[in-house]
């Protein structure tokens, strides 16, 4: 399958949005506001969490690509800054270490229920990352999961994405946060920028 992508942006919110409401909200109505400022959970709703994800799109405070096969949005990459995405689990623990704040973080990958297993959540870090290297490049932090030598996740969604799908990218483990999750970065260069039609 061949996969094109863009930012979420005003233009694009609406095929976001009709990939989030296809999946109940995700995770419970998350609406990817997890790693925000706002954040989720106690004292949030669905409703509000999805106003807070549009009007972070409409305000450009929101950087995410989205994944399209033909014109249908069937998953996503979100990145930003450490201060744009300042929620990571295992918080406690990452705090820990005396390391330098990356320049960008990889919060969460999504793809629909219909499209996983063929490659959506490669063609979404991808278009993170080239959208990184556009914009000066830079350490990346992302914070998947370990699948390897663990016992079968049954119906499990890895939201922060798999280990090895970061290795295909060149991350690196830095260090462990909790018992199957890592740190893991990679040095991204910066790209050319040119105009483009």
């Amino acid at each position: 399958m061949q996969y094109t992508t863009k930012a979420l942006t005003a233009e694009t919110w609406a095929d976001f949005a009709a990939l989030v409401e296809a999946h109940n909200g995700v995770w419970g109505g998350c609406w990817c506001m997890g790693f925000h400022p706002e954040g989720v959970g106690r004292g949030h709703t669905a409703a509000g969490n999805r106003d807070a994800k549009r009007a972070h799109t409409m305000a450009g405070t929101v950087h995410q690509i989205l994944v399209y096969a033909d014109d249908e949005c069937v998953g996503w990459c979100q990145y930003g800054t450490p201060v744009e995405l300042p929620n990571i689990q295992n918080r406690k623990t990452y705090d820990l270490a005396s390391v330098e704040a990356p320049r960008w973080r990889i919060g969460c990958i999504f793809t629909a229920t219909k499209h996983r297993g063929q490659g959506v959540a490669r063609a979404a870090v991808g278009g993170a990352l080239d959208a990184i290297a556009r914009a000066g490049g830079g350490v990346v932090e992302a914070y998947p999961e370990q699948t390897a030598e663990r016992p079968p996740q049954r119906g499990a969604y890895l939201h922060t994405g798999p280990e090895a799908l970061y290795e295909r990218f060149g991350f690196v483990r830095d260090r462990k946060i909790a018992k199957w999750r890592w740190v893991m970065r990679a040095e991204v260069p910066a790209a050319g920028i040119t105009d483009r039609p």
